[in-house]
């Protein structure tokens, strides 16, 4: 029903798919698999009509077809549900299912009624019990799925991508969203199906293409492979990027941090773990698996239902950043420009941002030269290249504006830095030059929390792996068993306790 066929993709000089392959037949479900980053997000918004690519051929039924955007799209029969829902939360059911192409009498008034029947022909269809009427923030988050499935189906989609769409579902949710995709197969639908639990592939598919750094590596069907020749098709690959060589473990060296007992939500996973001096520790898993929320919950500005934690074993309660801050722990978050910098002040303002004690003048003044001092010689320790600190943030590369983010910190004199994704979005060689000062950092006898989605990343820069799966910590990994096949079996295939 669907082949795709050579297809490339690039953004600017950088091409992030490199002649991509993939056929899906009708009444299958097809699994399309890589780490983060592989380019199958990238690959179904192609099919989608949301961007075009560079080259190659999309077949429908045997005939080639181009997409212009995602109406066309719609119009051949392809149907996509995004791993963040596209509902508008104050509309019901109906009102989502039939937005921007609602059923009119021939008055030009709405026919309500003839919508809501053709919405619960569907939901009956696929035995889906859903309040049509209600709206859809009052919905549970599997009931949003199955309306957004629902929604597809109303357009009359024969192709339908779901794109991780058991990541925040229940155990019971999962099967009957399976249910639902057994009976669809049976009606011919093809079904994209991604997700990075691999259990479920084999629960649920009936072939597999795998894709790894843009490059299409595998077809097959789900019962020529096992859970670990999927793990080294998907993460077969060398590291790269050249990572400063790792210290000698010491363990008798000073706690630093100590999470005895961490709780997102009520009858989740309780985890915990600790900080040492002188160590990076990776936080590795897949999107969603609770990395972020984990240290969130930490630091008091997340929410948990239960956390403990000792900073240098005084037991503390960070009630957030600000407390944080003033026990010398520091947070680069995943998204620089939205939570780390204020990319339209300058390099020294946004170096001096909360800290602006350090260089008060009397008690209302601010020393101006101190200050510029202050940043200059911070920008000189991490390498900022600018043309000089009264440069706007959002002139500099990826890359620079992470260096004026440590720039902060370490002119805050932090003893604990958080780095979350600490490379998304910079270039090979200023992340070399990110590695160093995350190592510089350490051997001071600092330490560092890692979050990281790159598995070469959390295994090149890493003492220590703390794997998360399902909102909870399933494995520490050390020496040796920091390796890709370990991490990932743990982030696909780990237990987690859940407790009251």
């Amino acid at each position: 029903m669907l082949e795709l066929s050579g297809i490339r993709k690039s953004f600017g000089r950088i091409e992030v798919l490199h002649g991509v392959d993939l056929n899906v037949r009708a009444g299958e479900v097809h699994a399309l698999l890589g780490e983060n980053g592989a380019g199958k997000s990238t690959l179904m918004k192609i099919l989608c009509g949301i961007i075009q690519p560079s080259a190659g051929t999309i077949r429908i039924d045997g005939t080639e077809r181009q997409f212009a955007d995602y109406d066309q799209a719609i119009e051949a029969g392809i149907g996509i549900v995004f791993q963040e829902f596209s509902l508008i939360p104050h509309l019901d059911a109906v009102e989502n299912m039939f937005l921007a192409r609602e059923i009119r009498g021939p008055l030009g008034l709405l026919d309500r009624k003839a919508m809501r029947k053709r919405a619960a022909e569907i939901m009956a269809q696929l035995a889906i019990d859903v309040p049509l009427d209600r709206p859809i923030n009052r919905l549970s988050v599997a009931q949003q799925q199955f309306v957004e499935i629902a929604k597809a189906l109303s357009l009359n989609a024969r192709i339908l991508v779901l794109d991780e769409p058991t990541a925040t579902l229940t155990p019971t949710e999962v099967e009957h969203l399976f249910k639902v995709m057994r009976e669809l197969r049976k009606q011919g639908v093809a079904i994209v199906f991604i997700s990075h639990h691999l259990e479920e592939i084999f629960q649920i598919c009936d072939r597999i293409t795998v894709l790894r750094d843009g490059n299409f590596i595998a077809s097959c069907a789900v019962s020529e492979v096992d859970n670990d020749r999927l793990v080294e098709m998907m993460v077969g690959r060398r590291i790269e990027a050249n990572f400063p060589p790792k210290p000698t473990p010491v363990p008798a060296a000073p706690l630093m941090i100590e999470v005895e007992e961490v709780q997102l939500k009520k009858g989740g996973p309780v985890s915990g773990f600790q900080l040492r001096a002188g160590e990076i520790l990776g936080f590795a898993g897949l999107v969603g698996s609770g990395r972020t929320e984990t240290v969130l919950a930490m630091l008091g500005a997340g929410p948990a239902a239960r956390c403990k934690v000792r900073v240098d074993g005084v037991e503390k309660r960070l009630s957030g950043p600000d407390d944080a801050l003033a026990h010398g722990i520091g947070l680069l978050p995943e998204s620089r420009k939205e939570q780390g910098l204020i990319t339209s002040f300058s390099i020294l303002q946004n170096i001096s941002l909360n800290n602006y004690g350090k260089y008060r003048k009397g008690h209302w003044f601010i020393d101006l030269k101190k200050e510029r001092v202050s940043t200059e010689a911070a920008m000189a320790q991490v390498r900022v290249k600018a043309q000089g600190p009264m440069a706007r943030v959002d002139t500099l590369s990826g890359g620079n504006q992470q260096k004026v983010v440590i720039a902060r910190w370490l002119n805050h004199q932090m003893k604990v830095l958080i780095f979350d994704e600490p490379t998304r979005g910079i270039d090979v060689g200023a992340k070399a030059e990110i590695y160093g000062l995350m190592r510089e950092f350490t051997a001071q006898g600092n330490a560092i929390i890692m979050i990281s989605s790159e598995l070469p990343e959390v295994i090149g820069m890493s003492d220590r792996v703390c794997v998360f799966r399902s909102g909870g910590i399933v494995a520490t990994v050390e020496g040796d068993a920091i390796n890709s096949e370990e991490i990932m079996t743990h982030a696909t295939t780990g237990r987690v306790e859940h407790v009251a």
